[in-house]
């Protein structure tokens, strides 16, 4: 789809806080088996934000090769990401190291942070008090701060409040590949977010698996979706991120559009009005009278054959 053609649909990108971007869809660049199949994912995916974990075995592989020497900085806005934190303290010096790197490289998400402050190692869920409180010193310390969160209704609303300038609720835990598990919660994170405040971004993060989550997520009227190991993980990475990014173009036309509503019966598509119905035999005697010759003619030739 042309830029030209977006528009026409009524989709002018994603905007966060001060930053624009074409693509609804944030890739992470975690769990790839090659820098260069990362490369090729990113490319295919259509993104122009992806996130960095901020660790330095995360930026360097075995033989000592840099992920920035695969990232062009100048392409793509780099997210630093402070995946892998358990405290309120870790992530905010995480953060602060991932700004002192991207500022030394002029990417522009040098003032932006991923927030992940987790609850424990086997749900990867959000820790609700560590997140709250590292996103307002993250705030009150100048950072634009994109949080992930559960879908929890009044988390999210008290992280816009404490100044997020974008909350990110789990489809489902990280990595799982479960899809949205809770797609009224976010309906109702879409309302307290939105109200009085409808270009407030809402960014569904974790637990996509397949195309078809990513279209689900963006239909219910999420501004955009963020994954990684769904592509990374897929038998075919390059061809899933190529899907992943059919997905959430369609989500988010058919968002526009406007889906109609369910109904418990079915409604014709044709309508009622001038269509061709038979008459009946009160009102045309002689169809009556061909229909009855023809029905003894029937009985007979059963008759002989019997």
């Amino acid at each position: 789809m042309t830029a030209a053609t977006e528009s026409a649909c009524g989709d002018d990108g994603l905007r966060i806080g001060n930053l624009l971007l074409s693509s609804r869809l944030i890739v992470g660049t975690g769990k790839y088996s090659s820098y260069s199949l990362m490369a090729q994912c990113l490319e295919f995916s259509g993104a122009d934000c992806v996130t960095v974990a901020v660790r330095r075995e995360r930026l360097f592989d075995a033989s000592g090769e840099s992920m920035l020497d695969h990232l062009d900085a100048s392409r793509y806005t780099l997210l630093p990401n402070t995946a892998g934190c358990f405290t309120a303290d870790e992530a905010v010096r995480v953060a602060r190291l991932g700004r002192e790197l991207l500022r030394d490289i002029g990417n522009p998400g040098a003032e932006w942070v991923k927030l992940e402050v987790l609850g424990d190692a086997r749900t990867l869920l959000p820790d609700p008090i560590g997140t709250l409180a590292a996103t307002e010193r993250l705030v009150a310390d100048g950072f634009s701060v994109l949080v992930y969160s559960s879908d929890d209704p009044i988390l999210a609303k008290r992280l816009k409040e404490v100044g997020a300038v974008s909350v990110m609720p789990a489809g489902s835990p990280i990595g799982s590949g479960q899809g949205i598990l809770n797609p009224n919660n976010l309906r109702i994170c879409l309302e307290y977010l939105k109200q009085d405040d409808p270009g407030y971004p809402v960014i569904v993060d974790a637990g996509v698996g397949t195309a078809s989550d990513v279209a689900f997520a963006m239909e219910l009227g999420v501004d955009g979706v963020l994954l990684n190991t769904a592509i990374a993980h897929a038998t075919n990475p390059a061809q899933m991120a190529h899907a992943m990014r059919q997905a959430c173009l369609a989500g988010r036309q058919a968002f526009l559009a406007g889906r109609i509503p369910k109904r418990l019966y079915a409604t014709a598509s044709s309508p009622h009005e001038g269509r061709i119905a038979a008459m009946s035999s009160e009102q045309d005697p002689e169809r009556n009278l061909t229909l009855s010759a023809a029905s003894t003619q029937e009985i007979a030739r059963n008759s002989k054959a019997l």
